[in-house]
């Protein structure tokens, strides 16, 4: 493994942590801590930035372009997370088992599918 992959793994993990946590904080009622669980999870969202950021100057590559085509990519993918996140909440909160799972299932199809979307079919 390489040292930037190795950083790039490490720094993922924890700004991962950081907004799960932040996230659950925010969400729990039971926790009682919102206004800490959003900043907590605003320092994981911009500790995965800046993770992106390091992996990039490590690997002396070029930032993506921004540009249409990227940019609809990425409203793809917010949109597959969340559907993916409908059904986990359709079966964990509202217990609706069957079609949280189908719900779920078409989020994970929709994610796959974003492998071919960006690295292309040869």
């Amino acid at each position: 493994m390489k040292k930037s992959s190795f950083i790039a793994l490490v720094m993922g993990t924890v700004s991962g942590v950081l907004f799960a946590l932040g996230m659950c904080m925010a969400l729990l009622p039971e926790w009682n801590a919102f206004t800490e669980g959003v900043i907590l999870g605003g320092v994981g969202i911009v500790f995965g930035a800046v993770t992106a950021l390091v992996w990039f100057k490590m690997e002396n590559k070029k930032l993506p372009r921004i540009n249409g085509k990227n940019a609809l990519r990425v409203l793809y993918a917010i949109a597959a997370v969340l559907i993916l996140g409908v059904g986990m909440c359709m079966c964990l909160v509202w217990e609706q088992i069957v079609w949280g799972t189908l719900v779920g299932l078409l989020g994970i199809v929709m994610l796959i599918a974003l492998i071919p979307m960006i690295k292309g079919i040869k």
